[in-house]
Formats: C-alpha cells, structure tokens, sequence
C-alpha cells in the first residue's frame, strides 16, 4: 500500500510539474508591452498635442486587446468624456530621445464629437452614453 500511494504521489508531482510546463513561457516575447504601460498615458495626434488618456483597455474573451478608452476634454477629471477607440488606431512612437508615446490619427475635437461611454459598475461593463 506504501508503495502505492509513493507511486501515486510520484506520477501526480510529474503530472503537475509537466502541466505547468506547457502554460508558461522560458522567455518573454520580443516587443512585448505591459497593460501598464498603456494604462494612464496620455495620447497626442499627430502634431504631438495632447488630445486624451488612455483610462482603460478592453480585452476580448480570448484575451486580445480590442479597444481603448481614452477620456478627453475637461479639466482634472471634471467634464471629461470618455471614448472608445480601436486598439490599432493607437501607435507606439518614439522622440529624438528614444523615449515612446502613443499617438493617433485624429484631433482633440474629433474624439469630443465622438459617442461617449460610461462605466456601469453594477454590469462592470462600458455603456453608451445616455442622450
């Protein structure tokens, strides 16, 4: 019976050790963000004037990022409005100093014309704004 249950204790370690081998990585991909690192940035078009920050990313059920929303206008939170924008209207890039930012083709205005969403914390989803 001893040598039963070490068997067993034995195959259930293994077992383990090799399930958790195929759901980790050795290396992390190359080019890799953080959510963090989107998370709170600001947002500038292409003439590098400020039009927003980022306030959330949306994550399919997959885990594929979707969408971003950035809020805009407002002063110090107040007044602020808050926009859905693709994930890939949103680029990386990079100043004379090698240091990134997030840019997107559109204007200021452009995102204050643009539907708005709230966050409803009871569905714990984005909603679109009530006209």
């Amino acid at each position: 019976m001893l040598k039963f249950a070490c068997t067993t204790a034995f195959v259930a370690v293994v077992a383990t050790a090799a399930f958790a081998e195929g759901t980790t990585q050795h290396a992390i991909p190359a080019n890799s963000f953080t959510v963090t690192d989107w998370y709170k940035q600001s947002v500038y078009d292409p003439k590098d004037a400020k039009i927003g920050e980022i306030m959330d990313v949306l994550v399919d059920k997959s885990g594929k990022v979707t969408s971003f929303i950035v809020g805009v206008g407002g002063f110090l939170g107040a007044g602020e409005k808050d926009v859905s924008v693709p994930f890939d209207a949103v680029r990386i890039t990079t100043k004379d100093n090698n240091k990134w930012y997030l840019v997107m083709n559109a204007t200021k205005d452009d995102l204050k014309s643009a539907s708005g969403f709230t966050y409803d914390k009871d569905s714990t989803t984005w909603m679109p704004d009530k006209k």
